[in-house]
């Protein structure tokens, strides 16, 4: 890695950049004036925010100020009800959005039954003498927590008392039986994991495995750019000698596999 070239500036430090980190921020800044917010926005950009801790339903962190020691900040975001949360996910068909937060995704299912909405859905106290009702220390941290969201979806999880495995374990001990269930047809008429049934078994060690999909009859020999191909198997050390009985082996495979 080449160095910084002189006189150039680090990186512009970015918050609230994901829906869900977007929506922790604006419930805090909510009502903040324009003073409290510039000054937060500064202690955010230049690393004020010291020993951030996102414990499930509360948030902590000292927040160095105007004076010589910091101010000790606590976030304290109203708490879901996972069971809850999981039950509503069923009724609507969207179990399988915990497996794309697995995933790294933040989907808008989730997010519409646990981004907080409105200011009173965190609380919080800072020692500083500021009597606004979001001081920029509070303002801050906030931020940083929004940081950590945008990063990684789940901490939002940890903030409101919960985490991904218990929503999984929730989903799996409430999904119906196996033959209860009534299973998606796919367009080979074989039967497909439901969503619930995919978040049950995480791991994949009882969900039924779909049939592959039915493919248009063709013939990629003919029907692709041959010279490719044969330019990529020479690249992958095929001899030239053994370029022809590479071709036949490809076209005896693409045959059973369209005849199969």
């Amino acid at each position: 890695m080449s160095a910084r070239r002189k006189g150039s500036r680090p990186p512009v430090r970015g918050y609230g950049l994901t829906p869900w980190g977007r929506a922790f921020a604006g419930v805090v800044e909510t009502g903040a004036d324009h003073r409290h917010l510039t000054g937060a926005r500064r202690y955010f950009r230049d690393h004020h925010v010291d020993d951030l801790v996102v414990a499930p339903g509360e948030i902590t962190a000292a927040v160095r100020g105007s004076q010589l020691d910091p101010f000790d900040v606590v976030l304290t975001p109203r708490p879901i009800d996972p069971a809850t949360v999981v039950t509503l996910l069923r009724a609507a068909g969207e179990t399988d959005a915990l497996l794309a937060l697995a995933r790294g995704e933040q989907p808008p299912a989730l997010g519409e039954l646990v981004a907080p909405t409105e200011s009173a859905d965190v609380a919080s106290t800072c020692t500083c003498p500021d009597e606004a009702p979001r001081c920029i220390h509070v303002l801050a941290t906030a931020f940083e927590v929004s940081a950590q969201i945008d990063r990684h979806p789940t901490v939002l999880l940890r903030v409101l008392g919960t985490d991904l495995p218990d929503l999984l374990a929730l989903a799996r001990d409430r999904a119906p039986d196996r033959d209860d269930a009534s299973p998606i047809q796919n367009a080979g008429n074989a039967p497909t994991a439901t969503p619930e049934q995919i978040a049950a078994t995480y791991y994949g060690d009882q969900a039924t495995i779909p049939a592959l999909p039915t493919a248009a009859p063709m013939d990629p020999l003919t029907e692709l750019d041959v010279g490719a191909l044969r330019a990529a198997l020479r690249a992958s050390g095929i001899g030239a000698t053994e370029l022809a009985e590479a071709l036949d082996d490809l076209a005896e495979l693409y045959a059973a596999l369209r005849d199969r």
